[in-house]
């Protein structure tokens, strides 16, 4: 067995903190871990039942904890002040707080009859949060596996997927599809994700091994993220109601054809013909760089994801000057393969193809260009593919 991080260490060393009986009782804690997600393509499509490529990365969330027989769950944070308390089988109502998706995870768990146990939990994350990487399915998944009275849950993954999800629907009041709770579940080291979030089915495209992930946040706080997400879902839903008058078979944008919405310039205004647009072309564009990725063509992929970009930039309009600039900046270093804003939009991250002998050009030409451009440094975070949520196994104590 390997030896346990320095992270795990003193991740252990909190819990000891705040729940002594852990320091002598090693085999009663659970340490579950739960990595974050980057989109590689397939932006806005996932509550369009459309296709998406998601990849889990090596940012994660973990959460150390021991049980409780009081059905009480107690939870701290390495990154958050304050401690906060709820019942595993009545959580109560949402604080506006981080602990919301925690508790808002035991709400759905108890919702599909999953048997839950209280604990003292610590969490810990390097997902930045509010960078479109999903901090919140990371933390959701690692609760889910802490909460459990199991581990693993007595769900298939795709199920325990659909709990999270329901979870930040239902309980935090963001009307997320359900790729990053996918991605953070599912995810397979080496290799991307392409999803059909109609059928669920997907496979494991695999990334190239002289290919890096590089994610760079351009710290912007997406504070306009939450509600315009949930305009667009219904700018999406319009767009289907309208067009499902003249086309018999269509109940989402996955019906719908370039053809279909050549035709409806006089059915739809132009905001919702414009959203429309992006997510039919987008789901084009996911398998094309599936197929880029089988058949070894990376040189495919630089266009592709140029287009996705100008399509949210243009068409779903969930861009910022500084994503755009990052992208711009990225698409001028050679061995970037390809580079695009990934998730909702607003701030966030871009997401870059980039050859490992490239990684540091890149780095360097951010660190110059992004600050003389907008006042700020940007984060870097190379990424590799890692497996989906779990938990650790500990030595004993």
């Amino acid at each position: 067995m390997a030896p346990l991080s320095d992270r795990a260490n003193t991740l252990l060393e909190r819990l000891a903190q705040v729940e002594p009986a852990a320091r002598d009782a090693r085999d009663q804690v659970r340490v579950a871990r739960a990595p974050g997600r980057v989109n590689l393509i397939g932006e806005h499509t996932d509550y369009n039942q459309g296709y998406v490529m998601p990849v889990a990365i090596s940012l994660e969330t973990w959460i150390a904890s021991f049980p409780r027989r009081d059905g009480q769950a107690r939870f701290s944070s390495v990154q958050e002040r304050g401690t906060y308390d709820f019942d595993v089988l009545s959580p109560g109502t949402r604080r506006d707080a981080w602990i919301d998706y925690v508790a808002g995870v035991a709400w759905s768990l108890g919702e599909d009859g999953v048997p839950l146990r209280g604990v003292t939990a610590v969490v810990d994350s390097d997902v930045p949060i509010g960078s479109g990487l999903s901090s919140s399915a990371a933390l959701e998944l690692a609760a889910a596996w802490t909460l459990s009275e199991r581990a693993p849950p007595p769900l298939d993954k795709i199920a325990l997927a659909r709990a999270a999800q329901r979870a930040e629907n239902g309980f935090v009041g963001v009307q997320s599809g359900l790729m990053d709770q996918f991605a953070s579940a599912n995810g397979r080291a080496g290799h991307a994700l392409l999803l059909d979030c109609r059928t669920f089915d997907f496979h494991a495209p695999r990334i190239p091994a002289d290919v890096v992930l590089v994610a760079i946040d351009t710290r912007v706080p997406r504070r306009l993220a939450a509600s315009e997400y949930n305009a667009r879902r219904s700018e999406c839903e319009r767009g289907v109601a309208l067009l499902s008058q003249r086309h018999v078979g269509v109940s989402s944008l996955r019906d719908v054809t370039p053809g279909m919405l050549r035709e409806a310039t006089d059915l739809l205004d132009s905001v919702t013909l414009r959203r429309c647009r992006h997510v039919v072309e987008e789901n084009d564009r996911v398998l094309a760089v599936g197929n880029a990725l089988v058949q070894d063509q990376l040189d495919l992929i630089g266009p592709l994801f140029a287009a996705s970009h100008e399509s949210l930039r243009d068409l779903y309009e969930v861009s910022s000057p500084e994503l755009d600039g990052l992208v711009e900046i990225a698409s001028s270093v050679p061995g970037v393969i390809g580079a695009r804003m990934t998730g909702a939009g607003f701030g966030g991250c871009t997401v870059n193809l980039v050859r490992d002998d490239a990684v540091e050009d890149l780095r360097e030409v951010v660190a110059r260009e992004y600050p003389r451009r907008f006042g700020r440094d940007a984060g870097f975070h190379v990424v590799r593919a890692v497996d989906g949520a779990g938990v650790l196994d500990l030595p004993p104590g």
